[in-house]
């Protein structure tokens, strides 16, 4: 039996794909990511905006194209949100994002044999992505993925190592809906870093929420065997005022502040952000304030998109505005988190760093370094073997390098 599982949306949808990947080959299954001709497709949708979830309903008359007949299993956060949207369709099961092991269970059970507990998810040769936990308390303002996921649910720390252990990758990403949250027992974050120090392997950060950063955890991270100077810091807007309307708990000085100790503890750390334009109470002079942190912050990589209301968030009721207004002032955002992206690479030229080689294309092979420069090498590398690269220039969306020595 074939089945392809196709996933639209984040990183721990992708983890939680993996883990159902893993479970169906467990039993013999021949499981791709890439749509084409299946037995039985699994579709894990997303609902973070109403683009993806549009997306993720038009997904059922993509894999009719390829075999009609198959069978049709829907998960995920749109199905969370409106499991009859999928009903009626064609679709043979529909469960939502909080038990990913009933669609398993549904696949393997209809072809005889269930699942029971979720394997650990099929990894890459290159990255190990490794959910720490679920869901979220905070209910920004804008976000529903708090009433689809639910409440905050953390791994033990013991759970983390056992399958960090047991997986071959040579980068591991800590990831979950919002790990800043990460509590086992009373042991946060900083706790399970510190137990991560044996890991002879490249440790990056999912999503961090700038109350995570402490001199506790970036402690523990400078101690690290092998640590990825990323943090994705979330900021959503530069404005005071627009992030007290959007319930986001901290101030620009704040979040500014933070940075400033990121960067005294890894001066050539990378940061990087999401920045919402369009907000339905950002002013043009608020805009203007999430323009300036860009350089003020020093990003490295800014993903920008505009305001999306979502239905039983608390902005769906305010007045949106015009789609002009929001696609202008992104665009402008854009333009300003390019010319950071710019400067940032440019600090890097003709130094030492430190990648792995992810694939091979077009006579260059390519990957990521530890503060998620994406360098092209022109010769074919061992795909998750780590090599010492001089960055030579910039190019659009990384830089050329030439090897320096294997790592």
């Amino acid at each position: 039996m074939k089945a392809v599982i196709f996933t639209l949306g984040c990183k721990v949808n992708e983890v939680e794909s993996a883990s159902i990947a893993a479970a169906l080959e467990n039993r013999g299954w021949e499981v791709s990511t890439a749509l084409g001709y299946a037995d039985v497709y699994v579709l894990n949708t997303c609902a973070v905006t109403r683009e993806a979830e549009k997306k993720s309903r038009q997904l059922i008359a993509r894999v009719k194209k390829y075999n009609a007949d198959a069978k049709i299993f829907v998960c995920g956060c749109a199905s969370q949100k409106n499991e009859g949207q999928f009903r009626g369709k064609g679709v043979y099961f529909v469960c939502g994002a909080r038990d990913k092991t009933a669609v398993a269970d549904a696949v393997l059970s209809e072809y005889g044999g269930g699942c029971g507990e979720l394997p650990y998810p099929k990894q890459s040769k290159t990255r190990a992505f490794i959910k720490i936990q679920d869901g979220c308390n905070n209910f920004c303002s804008y976000c529903i993925i708090p009433y689809l996921r639910g409440r905050e649910k953390s791994r033990s720390i013991g759970d983390i190592c056992g399958e960090i252990a047991k997986c071959d990758s040579p980068e591991v990403v800590l990831n979950g809906i919002n790990i800043s949250s990460y509590n086992d027992g009373g042991q946060g974050l900083p706790a399970l870093i510190e137990a991560l120090k044996p890991v002879k392997k490249r440790i990056r950060l999912g999503s961090l929420e700038c109350s995570a950063i402490s001199a506790e955890l970036l402690e523990a991270l400078k101690n690290l065997c092998d640590f990825a100077p990323q943090f994705h810091l979330s900021l959503q807007s530069g404005s005071t005022a627009v992030l007290k309307t959007m319930n986001r708990r901290y101030t620009r000085e704040e979040y500014l502040k933070k940075c400033a100790l990121i960067y005294e503890y890894f001066p050539g750390a990378a940061i990087t952000t999401d920045i919402i334009s369009g907000f339905p109470t950002e002013t043009e002079n608020d805009f203007e304030m999430s323009l300036s942190i860009i350089a003020e912050a020093g990003f490295a990589r800014v993903h920008a998109f505009s305001f999306s209301p979502r239905e039983g968030t608390v902005a769906y009721k305010m007045p949106d505005l015009p789609a002009a207004v929001k696609n202008d002032r992104l665009n402008r955002l854009l333009a300003a988190a390019k010319k950071t992206e710019s400067q940032y690479i440019s600090r890097f030229l003709n130094k030492t760093l430190s990648f792995i080689a992810e694939e091979y294309k077009n006579g260059y092979s390519s990957g990521y370094t530890g503060n998620y420069i994406k360098v092209y090498v022109p010769a074919r590398l061992e795909a998750g073997k780590k090599y010492n690269v001089t960055v030579m220039e910039e190019r659009a969306d990384g830089a050329l390098a030439e090897i320096f020595d294997e790592g």
